[in-house]
């Protein structure tokens, strides 16, 4: 979870670490200690301790512990915890034994205890206090942000399966009638019944396949070529549309109807009619992610900003799906419109 967007959570959080730091030196002293204590000087030197204290606690959780720990990066997360011990001690001499002695001329440590070791080693004390806070902060947070985004997939899920069956009026009977329908026409027109089946299919994988989650590569790949074979019935042969599919189409998982969004985009709202200018998919499947790239000439009288609902909406999708390990990217120039997708793929 980033740190901008729990922002106030971590400044709650903030003042109740120092007021109970100030209410346990007053329970702790009494109060001719605590007015004692909190001078002009205790004042200062508390407000650079808590400036450094605060400050490595954003370091940690707004930067080491996304970067590695949130990656299982172990290594690099150790190495980071380890660069906080320096850190702390740093921005902690820095404010008291330079900024604060050039503008006040008192120190927080004597000469003979400045030494850089001796500094380092009389900090770790407290340097460790808010690695383990901090580190335990972001695991809190990322494990309530996890449970926040399953809980979004099973409502999301829930609303699909309650939509499916509210669209689905009597299936059986459709799919019945077009087989029978195929099987009437297989012998005396059979590019007809060929249409016919791909529909059947095509409306089966809808209704019932594609209710899942995750679906494998093979089945949406199957479900993207019979989508762009009606177009080609439509247009007969005046469909510019070019398909590119490279590397290994198999079992592979990938989020069901992802793909088709990127079909359905340019067959509604593009140019495929044009020879000069035709539509390009590019599909690569690589070993742990797949990419797309789309290309096409935009209609004058479409225009693409008014269809950003379905985008924004896939967008939401995905970064429940994966958080940030994708990659969406559109755009519209000189009258053509071009996106690319790039998504981790699960092997089955």
């Amino acid at each position: 979870m980033e740190l901008k967007k729990t922002f106030k959570y971590h400044l709650i959080l903030g003042f109740i670490i120092v007021g109970m730091d100030l209410f346990r030196s007053y329970i702790t002293g009494g109060h001719t200690y605590f007015i004692e204590k909190y001078n002009l000087v205790g004042i200062v030197l508390k407000t650079t301790f808590y400036m450094t204290f605060f400050s490595v606690y954003a370091i940690n959780v707004g930067i080491i512990c996304p970067k590695t720990l949130a990656k299982n990066n172990l290594v690099y997360f150790i190495l980071g915890q380890i660069s906080l011990f320096f850190i702390f001690a740093g921005i902690r001499y820095l404010l008291e034994e330079i900024i604060v002695y050039n503008i006040a001329g008192f120190h927080n440590y004597h000469e003979s205890t400045r030494t850089f070791w001796y500094y380092v080693f009389d900090n770790s004390y407290y340097s460790l206090q808010i690695i383990l806070f901090s580190t335990f902060i972001f695991l809190l947070f990322r494990f309530l942000e996890n449970k926040n985004k399953i809980h979004k997939l099973k409502l999301e899920h829930q609303q699909a399966e309650l939509d499916a069956l509210k669209t689905q009026l009597e299936p059986h009977f459709l799919f019945n009638t077009l087989n029978v329908f195929y099987s009437e026409l297989a012998d005396t027109q059979p590019e007809t019944a060929k249409g016919i089946y791909k529909l059947s299919e095509l409306l089966r994988y809808l209704t019932y396949e594609a209710q899942k989650d995750y679906m494998p590569l093979k089945r949406e790949i199957k479900f993207i070529k019979d989508y762009i074979y009606f177009y080609e019935k439509r247009f007969e042969n005046n469909l510019f549309l070019n398909l590119s599919i490279k590397g290994d189409v198999a079992e592979q998982q990938i989020p069901s109807l992802v793909l088709v969004h990127f079909i359905e985009n340019i067959c509604k709202h593009g140019i495929i009619n044009d020879k000069n200018n035709p539509a390009n998919i590019s599909i690569t499947i690589n070993v742990d992610s797949l990419e797309l790239k789309t290309q096409n000439k935009i209609s004058t009288v479409k225009n693409y900003s008014s269809t950003g609902i379905g985008r924004e909406n896939l967008k939401k999708r995905l970064e429940l799906l994966f958080d940030k390990e994708f990659i969406f990217e559109h755009k519209e120039l000189n009258n053509t419109y071009t996106t690319y997708l790039k998504i981790p793929i699960k092997a089955n």
